[in-house]
């Protein structure tokens, strides 16, 4: 009888040890700390105009997926909303404006927003649907430029480069209309949205219009080959990658700063856009 408790015993004590056993090699249940996962892309937002820095944006997001960043793009129609969307929190950064306007912004709305990278230049042109040549511009004939500041003193400088109006001594880019000091065919230069200049171009009062290539290109309008006359390619204004103040140095909008300045984005420009664009690193 003592014999057979023993046995007993024993074969109890082995199936604990089996159960145990068993219990030891089934799956573990998951955990934060479970390396195995693959991790999270880190989504970024940035602001841009359509042509051509949604296109510059689009060209590196395969490039930054690699790097776990899911870069959304949202393309704005105006100079006033990426800015203020930045601001606010609403995108991380934006991209569409050049160094004087982001400068001229920060003033007049009092915020600080920084530049991040310098990515390209776009060489502002005259354009015209009546003419051939800036000479052939008539006595009297309108001239549209953009309405914001810092476009509008750009435009008059490049009126005056064209040799169509001279503008009062040192004035450069923070020039008015106002500052015209020689107009000899007496153009009226007309002060438009600049969204809006490419349209302009068919109404039959403006002889022409100086348009920034980005609202040029999305018109169909190529400066290499439609222009009449085209700002110099060591212009200053450089378009820039923009966030807030504290945001500066994020190591996720430093690693978009860091594709958008590589040389795969500098063939993409020159490829693409002929010399419409050019890059500013």
């Amino acid at each position: 009888m003592l014999r057979i408790k023993r046995h007993l015993i024993f074969f109890v004590v082995c199936l604990l040890a089996l159960a145990l056993t068993l219990s030891g090699c089934g799956t573990k249940p998951a955990s934060s700390s479970d390396t195995s996962k693959p991790a999270e892309k880190k989504v970024v937002k940035i602001g841009a105009t359509a042509v051509p820095h949604a296109e510059i944006l689009e060209a590196i997001k395969p490039k930054l997926a690699e790097k776990g960043i899911d870069l959304q793009i949202v393309v704005f129609n105006d100079y006033i909303q990426p800015n203020l969307a930045t601001d606010k929190g609403d995108i991380d950064a934006n991209y569409f404006q050049h160094i004087p306007y982001l400068e001229t912004f920060n003033t007049e709305h009092k915020l600080s927003l920084v530049t991040i990278a310098k990515v390209h230049i776009e060489p502002m042109g005259i354009y015209s649907k009546k003419v051939k040549a800036t000479a052939d511009f008539q006595k009297g004939g309108t001239v549209a430029i953009p309405n914001d500041p810092s476009n509008a003193g750009r435009a008059l400088c490049v009126l005056q480069s064209a040799g169509l109006i001279k503008l009062k001594d040192g004035v450069g880019i923070k020039g008015t209309v106002q500052d015209i000091v020689e107009n000899p065919k007496e153009l009226n230069v007309k002060m438009i949205d600049a969204a809006q200049l490419p349209r302009v171009l068919d109404d039959p009062k403006v002889t022409g219009a100086v348009i920034n290539t980005n609202y040029a290109l999305e018109a169909g309008l190529n400066p290499t080959k439609d222009a009449l006359y085209v700002e110099s390619k060591d212009s200053p204004y450089s378009n820039i990658l923009v966030t807030k103040k504290e945001r500066a140095e994020d190591p996720v909008l430093k690693t978009v700063a860091q594709e958008l300045n590589s040389d795969y984005v500098k063939k993409f420009i020159e490829d693409k856009y002929k010399g419409a664009v050019v890059p500013a690193f």
